[in-house]
């Protein structure tokens, strides 16, 4: 029975393989007049895409080639389209009228974002004032005027709905006057035109009463510090407090102008004679600072307190941090949070000792948030997941309307993440190629930061607040304390020389640095099924810097290991890392290199600075392990719009801690004969005094946000 069996079995499997290779000869088909039961046709779609470049008449693009091979009976499909990558300004201005029909869908959106990087309003008015004045056709019925009308119409509804700061910031009506008559005579064209006049009216108004109006945030006047009472804060609820600082916050938020953003822009608004430029961003670093200064001042001004009294406002503030939290309003979170971990407040030991611990636990779950580990992962994620939520995911669970008072706010981001993208791409990425070409392929991934900041914008537009008019009276009362009285008021509550015991905190380093960039790197595209992703635009574009190195965040915070008084602080209230201090938003911080060889030339960011009669300017520049002084000097002298022919009447000096200065050889290679305690450096003329200690920096709006010194945590104001 058992051999039969297998005889059996046996015989089945020859028979069924006879059938397999009939099946297989014959295609699947009949065989000896029984039906397959399967079919199965077998073909593999393939997606090819070439891509190109081509110049045409000024302008590079890159030009995109798909062919499309479906099945076999079909043909072979294919598609092309094409985007601008460089080109001259004229082209790119006129280029405007003819994108669309192109495929370049999104040309004009990305140019009307960041055009003032490279050129100004007027300048762009002159060349499509031009162009209208010889337009395409011998009438307004050809086949070819009809198209440009359209796309003429388009870019001025645009514009003029989106940037109309941008023909009010013209000063006169003149270029206005010129282009109304040359519009569409349509209904499109009729109505923009009468939109531009009442512009151009609105500018003759203002030229004959320049100070009839203005729309920017002023500065507050100074408080009388004889009202300010510290301890009144304890009588409103944190979720009052809250809820206005998220008012304040979100009016400042929506009125951001995002190209101020730009970090071409950014950067130069400490240049003498533009003291309005980037504005919007003035206003939000000055409310950081102001909330920042009004925890410090709460918490050090009245000294008679005992540290158990001093406790509950410690507690009231991270009660405040949290419910900022519960908001989505991450920059007041991040002010309360800066402000704790400043060297006045986080070296008060006792203080800390009588706070309670389920109250530090939170406090240091909130500051983990704004954490510098893999280019603010913890940040970027949360705006990931709630930039369009309705309410905050707390505890994996989204807080509902009860649970914060109010209804759905938008989310209101720490700025600096954004200012630090930006800085980063306009530092490593030239503003133009080496045959003049403007470098729009640049824009695009600036546009991409600029874009996150307005889908943000737009979740914030229809909150709704009450004001509370006892709270803002005493919001408004806090005093401003500057570095040396905070830290007088600090001492006078706990003598430095004291030593430490039981439980301290450490601080948590918040902002310095990205770290390797390489680990964390996006696509540039976000996934098309995601309505609100941010990958780092900066991320994804610099991975072939970061092979080598560390690279820095070009933002708030950078190393300084100077003494801030000359009270001693105690060594077991001194952190076991460097604490960064903020010093200018386009800084940078330590650049650790990564030793591996063979892949090219190691690099890092410094900053130079010059003394100029038009200010003290930082300038990042890029050095490689290849970089001899004299080429840094050139570069730096062109980043400050000077000749880099007069590199040799220069010298090149590191500024180092405590004073100190290292003169770089003059014909050395700056990477290497640098020390790694500073990336700050100054140039100066051959034989001349270094002016680097006689000057301050500016202190109010210089820095992006809170400025926090070595040896724990300090603000500046």
């Amino acid at each position: 029975m058992k051999e039969s069996g297998q005889d059996g079995v046996c015989s089945f499997l020859v028979k069924f393989s006879k059938k397999l290779k009939a099946c297989s000869r014959s295609g699947l088909v009949e065989t000896k007049g029984e039906t397959s039961p399967m079919k199965t046709t077998w073909y593999c779609p393939l997606d090819l895409s070439t891509v190109l470049e081509e110049e045409e008449d000024g302008v590079i693009y890159n030009v995109v080639v798909k062919q499309q091979h479906g099945a076999p009976t079909s043909a072979t499909s294919s598609s092309r389209s094409q985007c601008v990558k460089a080109g001259t300004e004229e082209k790119l201005v006129q280029h405007l009228l003819h994108s669309f029909a192109m495929g370049d869908s999104s040309f004009i959106t990305i140019f009307l974002s960041t055009y003032r990087s490279f050129t100004s309003t007027k300048r762009v008015l002159d060349i499509l004032i031009d162009r209208l004045q010889h337009p395409p056709g011998e009438s307004t019925k050809s086949q070819t005027r009809q198209p440009f009308n359209r796309a003429v119409c388009m870019v001025f509804s645009m514009w003029l709905s989106e940037y109309p700061e941008d023909f009010r910031s013209l000063g006169e009506p003149g270029l206005l006057l010129r282009l109304a008559p040359l519009l569409p005579s349509d209904p499109s064209g009729t109505e923009i035109r009468g939109r531009l006049l009442r512009l151009a009216e609105e500018l003759s108004e203002q030229a004959l009463l320049p100070d009839s109006s203005s729309d920017r945030t002023t500065p507050s006047p100074p408080a009388d510090p004889t009202k300010f009472d510290p301890t009144n804060i304890l009588g409103f609820p944190a979720g009052l407090i809250a809820e206005q600082l998220t008012k304040i916050e979100t009016e400042l938020f929506v009125r951001l102008v995002p190209y101020h953003c730009l970090g071409s822009l950014w950067s130069q608004r400490d240049k003498k004679g533009r003291e309005d430029v980037c504005w919007s961003v003035r206003a939000t670093v000055r409310q950081f600072n102001r909330l920042a200064n009004a925890v410090m001042a709460s918490c050090l001004w009245p000294t008679q307190l005992r540290s158990q009294q001093r406790a509950c406002l410690l507690e009231k503030w991270i009660s405040v941090a949290e419910e900022c939290r519960a908001r989505k309003n991450f920059s007041s979170l991040y002010a309360i949070v800066s402000a704790l971990q400043s060297n006045p407040v986080h070296r008060l030991r006792r203080t800390w000792l009588e706070t309670d611990r389920e109250a530090v636990r939170r406090y240091e779950e909130l500051s983990n948030i704004f954490s510098e580990k893999d280019n603010y992962s913890q940040s970027r994620e949360l705006l990931k997941e709630e930039g369009t939520s309705k309410f905050a995911n707390l505890d994996g669970k989204m807080t509902n309307r009860r649970q914060i008072g109010s209804s759905a706010q938008g989310t209101v981001p720490y700025l600096g993440i954004f200012l630090t993208d930006l800085t980063m791409l306009d530092t490593a990425v030239k503003d133009r190629l080496e045959n003049g070409y403007v470098n729009f392929d640049k824009r695009r991934r600036e546009f991409e930061v600029l874009a996150q900041i307005r889908l943000l914008q737009s979740s914030c537009k229809n909150g709704v607040f009450i004001t509370d008019e006892a709270f803002l009276q005493w919001y408004q009362s806090v005093p401003s304390l500057n570095e040396e009285e905070s830290y007088r008021l600090s001492n006078e509550i706990e003598v430095p020389c004291e030593p430490s015991s039981g439980r301290t905190l450490n601080p948590t380093v918040i902002i310095t640095r990205c770290p390797n960039l390489n680990s964390s790197r996006t696509s540039l595209v976000a996934d098309s099924d995601s309505h609100f992703d941010f990958p780092s635009p900066v991320c994804h574009f610099l991975s072939k810097f970061t092979k080598h190195m560390k690279s820095p965040s070009v933002s708030c915070l950078d190393v300084d290991s100077s003494h801030p008084t000359n009270d001693p602080i105690p060594s077991a209230l001194t952190p076991s890392t460097p604490v960064k201090s903020h010093r200018r938003s386009v800084s940078c911080g330590n650049n650790p290199t990564n030793n591996n060889k063979g892949s090219g030339p190691e690099m890092r960011i410094v900053r130079i600075r010059m003394d100029l009669q038009d200010g003290n300017m930082y300038r990042s520049i890029l050095v490689t392990s290849n970089d001899k002084t004299p080429t840094v000097i050139s570069s730096a002298l062109e980043k400050h719009s000077q000749d880099p022919k007069q590199a040799p009447r220069y010298e090149l000096i590191q500024l180092l801690p405590e004073g100190k200065e290292l003169v770089i050889p003059a014909t050395g290679n700056v990477f290497y004969a640098m020390t790694s305690s500073s990336v700050d450096f100054l140039l100066c003329r051959q034989g001349g005094n270094t002016p680097f200690r006689s000057q301050p920096i500016s202190t109010e709006t210089s820095a992006t946000f809170p400025r926090i010194k070595a040896k724990g945590r300090r603000l500046f104001f």
